[in-house]
């Protein structure tokens, strides 16, 4: 098992911890101060394990799916916590993945001007990535992840024994965040995950080693830039892609996936800038070609995409802003004109390449 580490937030530090048995602690817990939110999956997954948090006075089972994760839903998850008396000196305790990981931030920072919360993460994509970094992301008015805070929880701990219950999709979600901070990491750390992706699923000191890295990868950035003013911004790298595919199908593409397709389209994209060699894009398109396949051929409306994308909140007038690779294998922030040619390469990767 790996050592527990600390993030250094403008809330002070939060730890970040690995167990083998994550159960015992939060079936420990003073239940009378605490307010527990999780994923209504894993409460039927893990019922007996789960069986004396269950029973607490106040516990919120949530479905996670991108409907529940709105700003039209969450008053209902208020009013679960008013009736069930939430105090400042309380706790909520968010077990599940990223979608109740962002619920429970949201509502943490805005309840009575703050309220502490804890982090039990329980799918692959939260685990190596979303659970550390602050951010809280919730949807309004049919815009994903238009409204958000930053509030780190007191502390994370993960248990990836949880992850044996994963379907194939949701764990190669969980890959493509992976495979995403290790492209930013360079080539040699993307090569090495490359190298061993057939073993991910099959080793599971294997995968430990991979989560481990990744959080340790994205501390540095997070820790030199919170709130994502500059250096941050590389981590979306794959986003404006990606969130753009997961909103034009309805999110019948995974996040993950969508963001493995996502970075796909911006290394095209950067094949057609010239700033990606053919060469170095075969080499990165046939890791990830293997990671979202399956969905090489579920629609995507082109038309539907390419508004979608011009509605990312990172955009300025007529400029997407995006993450971009190069040939050094060092991604940077791009301004690009939303105009003919860029709307002719994201169809031409829709026609020619994904496929």
């Amino acid at each position: 098992m790996f050592d527990p580490f600390s993030i250094q937030s403008y809330k002070g530090s939060y730890g970040v911890s690995f167990v083998e048995d994550f159960f015992c602690e939060i079936n420990k817990m003073n239940a009378e101060k605490i307010h527990f939110i999780i994923d209504e999956t894993i409460s039927r997954l893990y019922k007996e394990k789960l069986k004396d948090c269950l029973s607490s006075s106040s516990v919120l089972l949530i479905r996670a799916n991108e409907e529940n994760k709105s700003l039209e839903k969450i008053p209902l998850y208020v009013k679960h916590l008013i009736e069930n008396k939430i105090r400042r000196h309380h706790t909520l305790v968010a077990i599940g993945g990223g979608i109740i990981q962002d619920i429970t931030a949201f509502l943490s920072t805005v309840l009575l001007r703050g309220v502490d919360w804890h982090f039990y993460p329980t799918t692959l994509l939260a685990q190596a990535d979303s659970c550390i970094g602050s951010k809280s992301s919730i949807n309004a008015c049919d815009t994903k992840n238009i409204l958000g805070t930053f509030l780190p929880p007191k502390k994370i701990t993960i248990d990836t024994q949880l992850l044996e219950t994963l379907s194939d999709v949701d764990f190669r979600s969980g890959i493509g965040e992976i495979l995403k901070i290790h492209l930013i990491e360079g080539k040699k750390a993307f090569g090495s995950v490359a190298g061993e992706y057939a073993m991910l699923k099959r080793d599971k000191k294997i995968l430990q080693k991979y989560i481990y890295a990744s959080l340790k990868m994205k501390k540095k950035i997070i820790e030199e830039d919170e709130f994502d003013k500059k250096t941050r911004n590389i981590l979306n790298y794959g986003h404006s892609f990606g969130h753009a595919i997961e909103s034009s199908t309805n999110y019948a593409i995974p996040h993950g996936i969508a963001i493995t397709l996502g970075m796909d389209m911006a290394n095209y994209l950067s094949l057609k800038l010239g700033k990606l060699d053919q060469n170095n894009f075969n080499r990165i398109h046939e890791i990830l070609a293997l990671n979202y396949q399956g969905f090489e051929k579920h629609p995507i409306p082109p038309e539907t995409f390419l508004t979608a994308i011009s509605k990312d909140k990172k955009n300025s007038d007529n400029k997407l802003k995006l993450i971009l690779n190069n040939n050094e294998g060092r991604v940077e922030i791009t301004e690009q004109e939303n105009n003919l040619f860029f709307k002719n390469v994201c169809c031409d990767y829709f026609k020619h390449i994904r496929c």
